[in-house]
């Protein structure tokens, strides 16, 4: 399930906790990935991968379809229910945030906030998705293909560890653009140190989980973000835009890297760095004045 849809079903539940209900239902995807791998490998192992694939693909289906009608297709104002248990004459208190009123269509593509989110998530995700899809075979030489797998699923956790963090402990009245530039700088550091780690097994570690710490951020913070700069009525156009902006760019990114790397293995960590210092600059830039 994508981030957008992550987003349209969530939301509607939650005010106060909206940041650390996302986050827990934005680390599902994380935690499946741990969790589902290992049975797949079994499933195949015991019954070939043409059988795995259509047993996974029909209880996927069937689950999917079982939660659409009777979790994903209920609201709070069906069940006479308020978002975070507040009372109804709170609600609308609580959900009047939004700093602008609605902006019409053709607005929203000249507007300074949604072109700099969706510019600065889709720098940071360019960047994340570029390296990664590269870790993996870097760090391989140094540790082996079993501890190369260790660190990536140590860069999972500290994932789950970050965006976790932030979403329950992120103030209501906190600046979601500070905070997600600071998630890049943490995933810079990261990127610096394993440039600089020289085949240093404790500073490669070090780097892969500062990396890993602001993974999850990415996704999960811009949404945030336009959840308190825009209107409840832009949100569910903006959140759709950015996410698939974004996509459209870092499907290009592992090739990108690839070049890169050709000329240049370390030269794969200066670029992510410094397409994730553009990310930090354009969520600055972005900011109310």
């Amino acid at each position: 399930m994508g981030a957008a849809a992550v987003n349209a079903i969530v939301a509607p539940w939650f005010i106060r906790k909206r940041p650390a209900a996302l986050s827990v239902a934005y680390n599902g995807a994380s935690v499946g990935g741990v969790v589902f791998s290992p049975l797949w490998v079994v499933l195949i192992a015991w019954s070939g991968f043409p059988q795995a694939a259509m047993i996974i693909g029909i209880s996927m289906t069937a689950t999917v379809a079982v939660l659409s009608a009777l979790v994903f297709s209920k609201s709070p104002e069906a069940l006479g229910q308020s978002p975070d248990g507040a009372k109804s004459n709170q609600v609308e208190t609580l959900a009047a945030s939004s700093p602008a009123p609605s902006l019409p269509r053709s607005l929203l593509w000249r507007d300074r906030r949604f072109i700099t989110l969706s510019a600065g998530m889709a720098a940071g995700l360019f960047a994340q998705i570029g390296l990664l899809a590269h870790l993996f075979s870097i760090v391989v030489p140094v540790f082996g293909a079993q501890g190369a797998g260790v660190m990536m699923g140590g860069a999972t956790a500290a994932a789950v560890a970050g965006r976790t963090g932030i979403g329950w402990f992120m103030p209501i009245s906190a600046d979601r653009r500070l905070i997600a530039s600071a998630s890049y700088g943490v995933q810079v550091i990261g990127s610096i140190t394993l440039l600089l780690a020289g085949g240093d097994h404790a500073a490669m570690i070090a780097g892969v989980l500062l990396f890993g710490l602001g993974i999850g951020n990415a996704t999960s913070l811009p949404p945030l973000i336009a959840q308190v700069e825009f209107d409840k009525a832009d949100v569910s156009r903006v959140v759709p835009l950015i996410v698939a902006l974004s996509q459209a760019t870092y499907a290009l990114a592992p090739a990108v890297f690839g070049i890169v790397r050709t000329i240049s293995e370390p030269g794969v960590f200066i670029l992510a760095a410094a397409i994730q210092l553009v990310a930090v600059a354009t969520f600055v830039y972005g900011r109310q004045k």
